[in-house]
C-alpha cells in the first residue's frame, strides 16, 4: 500500500493538470500494448496503433527500445516522466535530455538490476543514446498519441469538470474520495491499495498534483523518487472513452444526426444540458433522445446534484468503435 500524509497545509495545495501529460501517456500507452487488461476500452486505438506503427516503420524501435526502458507492473526512471511535461512535449523531452546525469545514472542502475531489463539500459547515461530515446519517443507519440490528442485532452477536461463538481459540492475531502475504487481518503491520509510495495511519502507542504491519464488502467502510478514533486496519476473515472467515427456518415444513418451527436458527447461524460449544446437542441429534446439511448442500453444516466451525468456504455463504446462489446 501507498500512503500520503497529509497536513493542513498540503489541503490547500491540491491541483489537478490543466491538460494532459504527454511523457506519461506515452508510458502507459507502452504498458497498455504490454497487456490485455483493459483491451476492450482501447479497442480503437489498439487497431490503429498497430497499423501506424508498422507504417512508420517503429514496430522494432517500440519492441526493442521503448518497452524495456517502459516495463509495465514494475520499476521504470522518473526521469523519463519530467514535471516540464505538462507544459507539452516539447518541454517535457527537453527534460529528459538535460536531466541531471546522477539522476539518471541512478535510474538506470535501478532499472538495469530488474529481472528481464537489458543491461544496455545504463547508456542513457550518455547524452548520444538518450538523444537516440528522445527521437524515439517523439516519432512514437506522432505516430499513436498525437491523433487521439483531441481526444485526450476532452476527457481530462471532462475530469476537472467531475473533479470541480465534487470540490465545491463535498470540498476537499469530497475530492480526495472520488479519485477512484483503489484510492481511498482517511484524513489526513490518502490511501492507494495494491500497490506493489509498503511506502509512506509524507508531503510536508509540498501538495500533490492529480495527473488524470488516458491510458492509465487499474492502478494509480507515482514517482519512485519521495524527493520529487509529488503526484498522483490515476486512470480517469469513466472508460476511456471510444474516438469517434470518422465524419462519416454511418453512426447518423443508423440513429439520426441528433442522436449520433448526443451519443459522442456521452463518450466523455456529459449532462443533458451539455448534451443539447453539443447536438444544438432544447433541453427538452436533448431528453427526449438520452431516454431512447437509455432505454436501449447505449447511455447510462446519473443524477448529479441537481443535473444528470450521461456517460456511454460498454455496448455504446462498441458502436462508436466498431468493437464487439464482448471483446476483451
Amino acid at each position: 500500500m501507498l500512503r500520503f500524509h497529509f497536513t493542513a497545509e498540503d489541503l490547500t495545495r491540491i491541483r489537478v493538470a490543466t491538460a494532459p501529460h504527454p511523457l506519461w501517456e506515452i508510458a502507459l500507452s507502452l504498458h497498455r500494448l504490454q497487456t490485455r487488461d483493459g483491451r476492450w476500452a482501447y479497442a480503437h486505438w489498439h487497431r490503429t496503433a498497430r497499423v501506424r506503427l508498422r507504417d512508420a516503420g517503429l514496430d522494432q524501435v517500440v519492441q526493442g527500445f521503448l518497452l524495456p526502458v517502459f516495463p509495465r507492473a514494475s520499476y521504470f526512471p522518473d526521469f523519463l516522466t519530467p514535471a516540464e511535461g505538462a507544459e507539452g512535449l516539447d518541454a517535457g523531452l527537453n527534460a529528459v535530455l538535460a536531466a541531471r546525469r546522477r539522476q539518471v545514472a541512478e535510474e538506470t542502475a535501478m532499472l538495469a538490476g530488474r529481472v528481464g531489463a537489458p543491461s544496455w539500459v545504463t547508456r542513457l547515461v550518455g547524452s548520444d543514446t538518450r538523444g537516440q530515446l528522445v527521437r524515439a519517443l517523439r516519432a512514437y507519440h506522432e505516430a499513436v498519441i498525437a491523433p487521439h490528442e483531441e481526444r485526450i485532452g476532452e476527457c481530462v477536461q471532462a475530469e476537472r469538470i467531475r473533479h470541480s463538481r465534487s470540490l465545491l459540492d463535498h470540498g476537499t475531502g469530497g475530492l480526495l474520495s472520488s479519485l477512484g475504487p483503489t484510492i481511498r481518503w482517511r484524513h489526513p491520509v490518502l490511501e492507494i491499495a495494491h500497490y506493489p510495495e509498503e511506502r509512506d511519502v509524507r508531503l510536508e507542504g509540498r501538495g500533490l498534483l492529480l495527473i488524470p491519464s488516458y491510458f492509465c488502467w487499474g492502478n494509480p502510478v507515482t514517482l519512485a523518487d519521495p524527493e520529487l514533486p509529488s503526484v498522483i496519476v490515476y486512470p480517469l473515472q469513466r472508460d476511456p472513452g471510444p474516438d469517434p467515427v470518422s465524419e462519416g456518415q454511418p453512426l447518423e444513418a443508423l440513429l439520426g444526426r441528433t442522436r449520433a451527436s448526443i451519443l459522442q458527447v456521452t463518450a466523455t461524460g456529459a449532462t443533458t444540458t451539455e448534451a443539447a449544446q453539443r447536438a444544438g437542441v432544447s433541453p427538452g429534446t436533448a431528453t427526449h433522445h438520452t431516454t431512447a439511448l437509455r432505454n436501449t442500453g447505449l447511455i447510462s444516466s446519473a443524477r448529479w446534484a441537481n443535473t444528470v451525468l450521461h456517460t456511454v456504455t460498454r455496448l455504446g463504446a462498441a458502436l462508436l468503435t466498431g468493437s464487439s462489446p464482448d471483446r476483451p
